[in-house]
């Protein structure tokens, strides 16, 4: 898979490249990202890539003629261009997952008030990374990089298997040495090596944190009949605390 960055900021990805993940995808071969300058289109000695907007208003304005020209040096036939915007869609691990089945991504990274307009016509898809506005895109590139880097075969796939999200619920607590720490203790059923509990206890923690933080999304998924038992435990136990 190769995945092309457009940015103002190219210098923003140098450490991010040499991170472990990162690194090793590309050491397989499983990934190679590159890192495009659009200031490098930009004409003029002084190679200015913004100006004001239109109309008037506050900041300055992405021009089109750099931008466009440097996208259409890297686009080819099967390549996907991304644009991050707040008004976006939502980035999800659904998405994650579409992106790592293809071929070439195009990620663009604004900056300034906005982009010209005229470039959403050369996009193919425009994502948001929450809401909220960030001074650029290179975080969200990054981040979607990184969401990306870890579905293809870099780390152990069940470690991606039970992670939030992967299965619709978030993930369940997970705990390490010492057992216990100034009165906290783990729950004793992850120490008792009854697999068939260990993995009852997971799911209904996960079950527990969803229904806790992130409701809506217990909402969109079709419980199974032990979910829909242990959610009633969960209920019981809420109303009728020891």
């Amino acid at each position: 898979m190769r995945i092309t960055v457009l940015t103002i900021f190219p210098e923003f990805f140098d450490s991010f490249l040499d991170s472990v993940l990162v690194k090793r995808a590309a050491e397989k071969g499983l990934l190679e990202v590159e890192i495009r300058d659009i200031k490098d289109y930009a004409d003029g000695s002084f190679r200015h890539i913004d100006d004001s907007p239109y109309g008037g208003g506050a900041g300055m304005i992405m021009r089109c003629e750099p931008l466009i020209g440097c996208l259409e040096a890297v686009k080819t036939g099967n390549s996907h261009t991304v644009m991050f915007m707040p008004g976006g869609v939502p980035y999800t691990q659904d998405k994650v997952h579409e992106y790592t089945g293809m071929d070439h991504l195009i990620l663009i990274c604004g900056h300034y008030e906005g982009i010209d307009a005229r470039v959403n016509s050369y996009c193919d898809e425009f994502i948001s990374v929450g809401d909220y506005v960030l001074s650029g895109g290179e975080i969200p590139a990054m981040a979607v990089i990184d969401s990306i880097v870890r579905l293809l075969g870099t780390i152990r796939k069940a470690s991606t298997e039970e992670e939030s999200f992967e299965n619709g619920l978030l993930e369940y607590p997970q705990y390490t040495r010492p057992a216990d720490f100034r009165g906290m203790k783990v729950p004793a059923v992850l120490m008792s090596g009854n697999h068939k509990e260990i993995e009852k206890w997971r799911l209904k923690e996960s079950l527990r944190l969803t229904a806790e933080i992130r409701p809506d999304l217990l909402a969109d998924r079709e419980l199974s009949e032990a979910e829909k038992k242990l959610l009633e435990e969960i209920e019981k136990e809420k109303n009728n605390p020891r």
